[in-house]
């Protein structure tokens, strides 16, 4: 028998698929972040991740096996930020971190202001 792999429709279903719960609780805490950063963003899910819209794409998030990611969608913001994620693995469009060195909420929050000013723009 065939087993076809179905994308989560909701975040709340992209959470509750996260089978760590040290994961899970600071996946939770990032869309919360999220969610108070820009509250007129429409959460979606993108690219089988949880995703923000708000004049286009924010920002998205993502929970791997040995990291989790925020994609700010933004080289701008990451660069603008560099002295802050210094101790963060970082790439052209992504912030990795960890359950034991997560991205701290201030840092989000900023970010995802960021993002929805860049977007005004």
């Amino acid at each position: 028998m065939r087993t076809t792999f179905k994308p989560p429709a909701t975040v709340d279903e992209y959470l509750e698929r996260i089978v760590d719960d040290g994961m899970r609780s600071l996946m939770i805490k990032v869309r919360a972040a999220i969610r108070q950063a820009a509250p007129k963003a429409e959460e979606v899910i993108s690219y089988q991740m949880p995703a923000y819209k708000q004049n286009g794409m924010l920002v998205y998030f993502a929970a791997f096996t040995k990291h989790c990611s925020l994609f700010p969608a933004s080289k701008k913001v990451i660069d603008d930020n560099k002295e802050a994620l210094v101790s963060f693995k970082t790439s052209k469009g992504t912030i990795q971190f960890t359950v034991e060195h997560p991205l701290p909420l201030a840092l989000i929050k900023k970010i995802v202001k960021a993002r929805v000013k860049e977007k005004l723009c």
